[in-house]
């Protein structure tokens, strides 16, 4: 998302970047640690390819990190025409709920609507010429046919039930505080996915594990970025053949040359850019940025009932009220995003989603000291000239380019909810480059802590009961089971270690975290940053609780697994009060002296 560093460490310090200099060739070099890239990684990684990926910022930091934190089948696309990809997010939709069930859950959907026919004859229009033209908002008719559409994709292997129509009366008993005006209301169910940054992590780690112990086969780090194409700094990349690329320690300021036979571009609205910087601009990408907010909101949050409240308003803009444990996401906008701008929430957007709540809540009010966080990402959409953002294409292509040394295969489009399967095509892609066949599908294997984990309620209470200890209440099991799946298990070995020294205590500024596990974190998630551990391997600053005691306690616990001094430690805490206050509309105060 254009977050700078601030932050530096000492060279060659970290493990997953001496895995990358140790051995400077790989078949593959994946450019871009977002979902689509980690995914792919995972991919080639388990048909047995050399692959390595680099990403400059953490894992999950750009716009696969600010989406609307949903897994769905993308009614709105039918409009567009883009059957294949409603079908496709259909059936990934209900594959993740199978394999990553530990992150991905069903949601319930309620569609507030306020007219009968509205609609009909602007639909035909929109659908040809993918241009809101003057706004008819969209009437019961249109969202029954769409709807019913939407249930025939879901006919074969659907996970979920049907959509269900109420009228008014009904529709204001089951949500008292919709819009008296309603007409009727629609229910259908999809999937959210509440924490996007812990799945796109077990994805890598199950490309890292696929690779074996030592990571000889797939290996990953963040905090590296390309440089440029080509080596100069005159140490010799390796013995393997292919292109030669320069890439940067951005935490060291370390610069070394690598190669590989396929150069994988998966830098979503950053693709542009990193094939110039590869010596071959091109023009695929036309981002739109979305913005969302978080919200401490008991009283909107009563209101959704636990649903996600999703509709239109009143520009056409499709948008969402979206209940996430004791807080309320609202999202999105679409606008065309400047690439040379931060990616950040806007006074004016802030505006848009207090407006839009009105539209379906006239009686609740929001003011901004209720804004806990707000985020931005750049989505990756193909350039779009005059159609319209929200009309823009969601699905993904691939563009190829034969370079002197290998193909370059950039990723052009692509959405969370198709990540496995845009995976195993572009893979499969890869594997043609390299004359070698694919080895088994990923579409029925759990991802990471889905593995195992409890299929019904009363399962995960035994599992909970089975894992708590004197030291350690089903309060805290519950935490660990829902921050890593049944990965917890591998956690709450290391955190039993009896020959780790000290014993485990939990942290007096937050009781979600505990010494030990911080050290499990700096130990096994890469973690580069300080505000890493906040908004990408925790949701404390989701969910606005991150406070000076917090930062400060945080950073004392990292600073003697990653080596921080007292210079470093300040460094960090600075830049996690920068990144807070700048990207997420969060002001922390310093408790440094």
């Amino acid at each position: 998302m254009g977050q700078k560093d601030s932050a530096r460490t000492p060279a060659n310090d970290r493990a997953s970047v001496q895995k990358l200099r140790t051995r400077r060739h790989a078949q593959v070099l994946i450019i871009g640690g977002g979902i689509n890239g980690v995914g792919t990684f995972r991919d080639l990684a388990l048909q047995g390819v050399d692959v390595a990926l680099v990403e400059r910022g953490d894992y999950c930091q750009g716009a696969s990190g600010a989406s609307s934190h949903m897994i769905h089948g993308g009614i709105r696309y039918l409009e567009n025409g883009e059957f294949r990809l409603v079908q496709e997010s259909v059936v990934e939709r209900n594959r993740l709920l199978r394999i990553a069930p530990h992150y991905v859950k069903p949601l319930q959907t309620t569609i507030p609507i306020f007219s009968t026919f509205s609609g009909v004859l602007a639909a035909p229009m929109r659908f040809l010429t993918h241009k809101q033209g003057k706004h008819t908002e969209r009437g019961a008719f249109l969202i029954k046919l769409g709807l019913s559409m939407y249930d025939f994709f879901s006919r074969d292997g659907g996970t979920v039930p049907r959509h269900q129509f109420r009228g008014r009366k009904r529709a204001l008993a089951e949500l008292p505080r919709l819009h008296p005006g309603i007409k009727y209301a629609a229910t259908y169910f999809d999937a959210s996915v509440h924490n996007p940054e812990r799945l796109t992590l077990d994805v890598l780690q199950d490309g890292e594990k696929a690779g074996g112990a030592a990571g000889h086969l797939a290996r990953a780090s963040n905090y590296v970025s390309l440089v440029s194409m080509g080596g100069s700094t005159g140490s010799a990349a390796g013995t393997g053949t292919g292109t030669t690329v320069q890439l940067r320690d951005e935490l060291s300021g370390e610069v070394f040359d690598f190669t590989a036979d396929v150069i994988v571009n998966t830098t979503g609205a950053w693709v542009d850019l990193t094939n110039e910087a590869m010596g071959a601009a091109s023009s695929f990408m036309g981002g739109t940025k979305g913005s969302h907010i978080v919200l401490d909101h008991p009283e909107l949050l009563a209101a959704c009932n636990g649903r996600e409240i999703f509709f239109e308003h009143t520009d056409g803009r499709i948008v969402l009220i979206y209940p996430m444990g004791d807080r309320v996401l609202v999202g999105t906008t679409d606008v065309d995003a400047d690439m040379a701008e931060d990616a950040v929430c806007t006074e004016a957007e802030i505006d848009y989603f207090f407006d839009l709540i009105g539209h379906v809540f006239p009686d609740i009010t929001v003011d901004r000291g209720q804004i806990v966080y707000t985020f931005s990402g750049v989505r990756p959409l193909p350039k779009h000239d005059a159609t319209q953002p929200g009309f823009v294409s969601r699905d993904y292509r691939i563009e190829r380019r034969a370079g002197a040394g290998g193909a370059v295969l950039s990723l052009v489009g692509g959405k969370w909810t198709t990540f496995r399967a845009l995976a195993e095509h572009l893979s499969n892609d890869v594997l043609a480059e390299l004359g070698m066949e694919r080895k088994l599908s990923t579409a029925k294997l759990a991802i990471g802590g889905g593995a195992g984990f409890p299929d019904s309620e009363d399962g995960v209470q035994r599992w909970i009961k089975a894992h708590m200890s004197a030291g350690r209440d089903a309060a805290r099991v519950t935490g660990l089971l829902t921050r890593y799946g049944t990965r917890a298990e591998e956690v709450i070995r290391f955190l039993d270690d009896a020959n780790a020294g000290e014993a485990d205590r939990l942290l007096h500024s937050t009781r979600e975290l505990s010494t030990r596990e911080l050290e499990f974190m700096a130990a096994h998630e890469q973690i580069g940053h300080l505000v890493d551990v906040l908004i990408r391997r925790t949701s404390l600053a989701f969910r606005g609780l991150v406070t000076g005691e917090l930062l400060n306690e945080i950073a004392d616990i990292l600073s003697g697994p990653l080596g921080w001094d007292a210079a470093l430690r300040a460094t960090e805490i600075t830049h996690a009060q920068e990144v807070l206050q700048r990207f997420h509309g969060v002001r922390v105060h310093s408790l440094v002296a």
